[in-house]
Order: C-alpha cells, then sequence, then structure tokens
C-alpha cells in the first residue's frame, strides 16, 4: 500500500506507476462492492506507424491543481463514490508501460463506473500534458493532449 489518502488522490509522478498497490488503497473499505480501475497504457503504434517510445511532459503544478479539482468534481457528482485515485505518469515511456491510473470505489458498481469515467475524460482534455511521439522511423511530434493535435518536432 502506498499511505495516500484513499478517498482522493492526484499525482503527476516521474517513478513508476504501482497499479497493484494504488488497486489496494482502494480496497481499503469493505463497505465498497463497487470497485472500477481504468490503465492508460502506451500502445506500439499510432498513426499507423510503429512506436517507439512516448515523452510525458506536464505544468506539474497546474496539472496538479486541476486533477484535484476533478477529483473533488466527481466526488461531489457521483455522492456514492467513497474514493478516487488518479495518477499519470511523466517522463519517458515504452509500449506497454503505464501511463495513467484511475480507480473509483463505491458501494455499488454503477456510479463507480460513472466516476472512473468522468475522471479521465476530464484529465484528457484539461490538464497541460503533453506527449511527444517518437515512431521506429525516427519521426517524432509534440501532442498536446487537451486537444490532441499533433505537433511535429521538426
Amino acid at each position: 500500500m502506498t499511505n495516500i489518502d484513499t478517498s482522493f488522490n492526484f499525482e503527476i509522478r516521474k517513478s513508476k506507476i504501482d497499479a497493484q498497490s494504488l488497486s489496494e488503497d482502494l480496497r481499503t473499505d469493505k463497505g465498497l462492492g463497487g470497485i472500477v480501475i481504468f490503465e492508460g497504457r502506451v500502445r506500439n503504434q499510432s498513426e499507423g506507424k510503429e512506436v517507439l517510445k512516448l515523452e510525458y511532459e506536464s505544468y506539474k503544478e497546474l496539472a496538479e491543481s486541476e486533477g484535484k479539482k476533478i477529483l473533488k468534481e466527481a466526488l461531489a457528482k457521483y455522492a456514492q463514490v467513497k474514493s478516487v485515485i488518479c495518477i499519470h505518469g511523466e517522463g519517458e515511456m515504452e509500449p506497454g508501460d503505464l501511463a495513467v491510473w484511475v480507480g473509483a470505489a463505491s458501494p455499488h458498481r454503477d456510479e463507480a463506473f460513472q466516476a472512473c469515467r468522468y475522471v479521465i475524460e476530464a484529465v484528457k482534455h484539461r490538464l497541460p500534458i503533453w506527449k511527444k511521439e517518437t515512431f521506429k522511423t525516427g519521426e517524432a511530434h509534440w501532442v498536446n493532449c487537451r486537444e490532441h493535435h499533433a505537433i511535429p518536432c521538426n
């Protein structure tokens, strides 16, 4: 277990995301029977090209502040949800690496599913996080995750 506030936690993290430990954090309250987890992993292809690596960068202070707002919104919107956690990776990652982890826990499944979906969609659209895709061809470009527009690196 990670010794974090298990009702609510948002972080941008350079170190590897420990999905098992985060999952255990959601399971501390035995009254929460609906636990939903989303794992966003680096794909080995994008735009029909083979991906060598991704590099995530963020405006960390703003991203963490806005991320915490998103979690508070989820807890307010889905009143049965008692715990919500989101960790987004930063730095260089290879295909298969865990880039983002979201978990929500509630007495029942419906609100846990809704809260988890709300958090990942809001994170993707509102946080100042960018990724650089590097392909096996040597080509690379930056993607603004908020707007999903590719920006060439050349």
